[in-house]
C-alpha cells in the first residue's frame, strides 16, 4: 500500500481540474455482473468496473476501477453450512497521457494497484512512464501500442515482498464488427529480473439502447514465478451489463 501516493501523483498530473474542460470532455461507462446460485449449490458472485476517459485539448487521461467478489456457501465437518469467501479482487489505476504533435502519439505516466486476497501476489503496485503510438488504423479497426519502463513493488501470497524496474508494454486492438457491435483485445506485459507479469482480455460489446451494452468477456493474470501452492495463471469469464453516460 505505500505505493498508493504515485496513483494520486498520476492523477494529479493530469489537468483534470483545467479551465478550458468542456462539458463533454468526460467519457464514463460502469459496467456490473452478478450470478447467485440456490440449492445444492449455493453462492453468490458479483463484478464491476467504473472506466472513466477525459479528452481534452492537450491531455487524455483514464482512470478505472474495477472489483470482483465470490462466496460460496460451504458444509463443514458437522453439517453445518456457512459462507466462504472464495474471490476477493479490487483494482484501481489512472493515467495520464500528453498528446504529442502528431496524432494518437502520446506521452504517458501510469500508476496502478491491486489488491488479490487469493492470488500468487497479495497486492501489485505499479507505476511507469512511456510513449504510444497508433500502429495500425482503418475505418473499422485501431492498434494502439505502449512501451516504457517502470518499477513495481508487491507482497507474494507467503507474505515475502518483492519490488524492481521492469520494462512493460501493451497493445489495445478496438474492431467495430458492426454498427452495433464492438470486439477489444487488450494486452500488458511487464518483465522484470524474476518475474513476467500478464494481463490479457478478450470481449465482445452489443448494443441494447443509445446507452446499455451487454458485454462477454475472457481474462487472463499470468505471473511466471509464483509460490509453490499457486497457479501461475488466474482466469476470469464474464457476461456484464454496462452503461455508459
Amino acid at each position: 500500500m505505500k505505493f498508493l501516493p504515485l496513483i494520486a501523483m498520476a492523477v494529479a498530473c493530469a489537468p483534470a481540474l483545467a479551465a478550458d474542460r468542456s462539458d463533454d470532455s468526460w467519457h464514463t461507462s460502469a459496467e456490473l455482473g452478478a450470478i447467485s446460485t440456490s440449492g445444492n449449490t449455493a453462492g453468490t458472485s458479483v463484478s464491476g468496473k467504473i472506466d472513466a476517459r477525459q479528452e481534452l485539448d492537450d491531455w487524455s487521461n483514464q482512470y478505472v476501477v474495477a472489483g470482483h467478489f465470490k462466496e460460496d456457501e460451504v458444509n463443514d465437518d458437522e453439517g453445518k453450512r456457512s459462507s466462504q469467501r472464495s474471490a476477493e479482487r479490487y483494482s484501481l489505476s489512472a493515467k495520464a497521457a500528453y498528446k504529442l504533435v502528431k496524432d494518437n502519439e502520446k506521452l504517458f505516466v501510469l500508476a496502478a494497484h491491486v489488491g488479490d486476497k487469493f492470488g500468487a501476489y497479495t497486492t501489485y503496485t505499479t507505476m511507469a512512464v512511456g510513449r504510444s503510438t497508433r500502429w495500425y488504423s482503418s475505418p473499422a479497426a485501431t492498434v494502439d501500442v505502449e512501451i516504457g519502463p517502470g518499477y513495481f513493488s508487491g507482497e507474494r501470497a507467503t507474505g515475502e515482498p518483492e519490488s524492481g524496474f521492469t520494462v512493460r508494454g501493451a497493445a489495445a486492438m478496438r474492431w467495430q464488427v458492426s454498427p452495433s457491435a464492438q470486439f477489444s483485445q487488450i494486452v500488458s506485459v511487464e518483465r522484470g529480473t524474476s518475474n513476467i507479469h500478464s494481463i490479457a482480455e478478450s470481449s465482445l460489446s452489443t448494443k441494447i439502447n443509445g446507452t446499455m451494452q451487454m458485454k462477454a468477456a475472457f481474462s487472463a493474470r499470468n505471473d511466471t514465478n509464483v509460490p509453490a501452492d499457486k497457479k501461475n495463471t488466474d482466469t476470469q469469464t464474464s457476461l456484464t451489463l454496462v452503461y455508459s453516460f
